[in-house]
């Protein structure tokens, strides 16, 4: 029997505080409680309450024929309750029915599992803890944040003790093969891997209301007809997609609403599928064979990797810096910080540092806060920044290690209490800097040029005729002798008087050394002649040079 599986993931990220209207080091407080309240009472309102309410139905009409599962990030429950606790009690109800499923992930819906495993398995634990704690079960299936998963991630899920995890049908990992199936890790084949059929998925997500779209309008009897259309050996097809679509990303004027009331109907008139939870389909299916991905994978943009929150060196330096911070954090027993650290990891704030163009600039674009990837770089670097001198100012630590977090600090975020633009490329420097630099060294160039030039065109002004610098050039070298040569006789009579020579002899060697010097500084004249001469002959050829440089 061929399965369904809807998924809905359901979070929301708590906003921060403009760097602009916060004091680093003094105050504290980084959430834009305005901002948060106001955006989840929003999605409440068009979102979570009336698709809340819409499945409720469906499940008191078809009973046991319809299930759906959520995936609910710990930061989405902690606004739940702060500004929307009728929402978790819609969530409640609906786990109540015995026909939802909750899934595990992080609490924080951070990157963890790319860095750090204690910090990940920490979080999955209380993340499941909580999970159990609202709705009353304990989630057996993982999804990581943001579908990301590799086959290391995967045994480690399973050593935690899940036995089914939910990732990506990404194309470059799959190959020829189906998304329709079940799999397993390619290191540890006890765990189960189920993968989301982008297609069908994105089809009701992005394209939905797309009128250009060549399959506008999206009709449930035309998605029924298109699973028909499906291998008929292939065993499961994941739809998962974000619950905002029902309302917020999609617009009840688009129909959408419509669409989710109207599917279970046709589902089970016009095909043989039913619909299942994960756990379900795996407890019901054997794995066809392992899946491997060697590097980590997500369901983000067209490259179906983890660039959209690590992809430049800005996203790098952020993430890198926050977790240095995690020995400090452990150190501490404020419950403020271990609260604002974990707010700090959730990927939210990495994905707004994305560079990324095109279609996918343009995805990132639609969900960024701020006014530019660069923008949210210096507001999450300015919080960590704070963050880090709170945990200098309460744990005692090693000044060597203190002194070497603050250069670092110095060197990734600088001052940022100015306003920068950094160069888009990350690699390169730009244009306007290259044209810069590459003026500043022509300017010192010419100037190098110039300058030698000038200095000789001075020098052949004041000289005399060719006779007159010879005889200075030659009576300036002759001096230079007649000093040794007084050197010379002082030398002598020390050396006389010491051994008590006599005069004569120290004569006869005086009279030698000096005739021996003055015919050396004959010599040495000429040459020293001909090379003022040739410094003359350069500067009446360097004089044009000055004057070209004039023009």
């Amino acid at each position: 029997m061929k399965t369904i599986c809807l998924y809905f993931q359901v979070h929301q990220p708590f906003r921060f505080r403009r760097y602009r209207f916060f004091d680093i080091g003094h105050d504290h407080y980084y959430y834009d409680d305005y901002s948060n309240e106001s955006i989840m009472h929003k999605v409440a309102q068009k979102c979570y309450l009336p698709a809340n309410n819409i499945l409720y139905n469906l499940i008191k009409e078809y009973g046991s024929r319809f299930k759906v599962s959520f995936s609910i990030s710990g930061t989405a429950i902690d606004q739940f309750r702060l500004y929307a606790p009728e929402v978790l009690e819609s969530f409640t109800k609906l786990a109540k029915t015995g026909y939802v499923e909750f899934l595990a992930e992080t609490y924080a819906h951070s990157l963890s599992s790319l860095i750090n495993r204690e910090e990940f398995e920490a979080q999955v634990t209380k993340h499941r803890e909580t999970v159990k704690e609202i709705f009353g079960l304990t989630p057996t299936v993982f999804r990581n944040t943001e579908l990301i998963y590799s086959d290391e991630i995967g045994a480690m899920i399973a050593e935690i003790g899940f036995k089914t995890m939910v990732t990506e049908g990404a194309k470059h990992i799959l190959g020829w093969k189906s998304p329709n199936y079940v799999y397993c890790n390619a290191i540890n084949p006890r765990l189960k891997v189920l993968l989301r059929n982008f297609k069908l998925s994105d089809d009701i997500s992005f394209r939905f209301s797309n009128k250009s779209w060549n399959e506008y309008p999206l009709t449930a009897d035309k998605y029924v007809a298109w699973l028909n259309a499906l291998d008929k050996k292939e065993q499961t097809v994941n739809i998962f997609m974000d619950y905002e679509t029902f309302g917020e990303h999609q617009d009840q004027n688009t129909g959408i609403f419509e669409f989710l009331k109207a599917l279970p109907r046709a589902v089970f008139s016009k095909s043989s599928y039913h619909f299942a939870t994960p756990s379900e389909v795996t407890d019901r299916h054997q794995p066809i064979a392992a899946i491997s991905a060697a590097y980590p994978i997500s369901w983000a943009d067209e490259e179906r990797d983890i660039s959209a929150w690590l992809g430049n060196e800005l996203q790098q330096a952020a993430f890198n810096k926050l977790y240095s911070l995690r020995p400090l954090v452990l150190k501490s027993n404020e419950p403020q910080i271990r609260e604002d650290w974990k707010n700090l990891q959730t990927a939210d704030h990495f994905y707004y540092m994305s560079t990324k163009v095109l279609s996918d600039g343009e995805v990132h674009k639609y969900f960024n806060p701020y006014d530019s990837p660069y923008d949210a770089f210096i507001n999450y670097m300015n919080i960590l920044s704070d963050f880090e001198i709170r945990l200098k100012q309460e744990i005692p630590s090693d000044p060597a290690h203190l002194q070497k977090l603050q250069e670092e600090k110095e060197k990734i975020v600088g001052d940022f209490s100015k306003e920068i633009t950094p160069d888009i490329s990350f690699k390169t420097p730009s244009k306007t800097l290259k044209t810069k630099t590459m003026k500043k060294e022509a300017t010192k160039a010419k100037k190098e040029q110039v300058a030698p030039a000038e200095k000789n065109a001075k020098t052949a002004e004041k000289a005399p005729a060719k006779k007159t610098v010879k005889k200075a050039a030659a009576k300036k070298t002759t001096a230079k002798p007649a000093a040794k040569k007084a050197t010379a006789k002082k030398t002598a009579k020390k050396t006389t008087a010491k051994k008590a020579a006599t005069k004569a002899t120290a004569k006869k060697t005086t009279a030698k050394k000096t005739a021996a010097k003055k015919a050396t500084s004959g010599k040495t004249a000429k040459p020293a002649a001909k090379k003022t001469v040739a410094k003359k002959t350069t500067a009446k050829k360097a004089a044009p040079k000055k004057t070209a440089a004039k023009k």
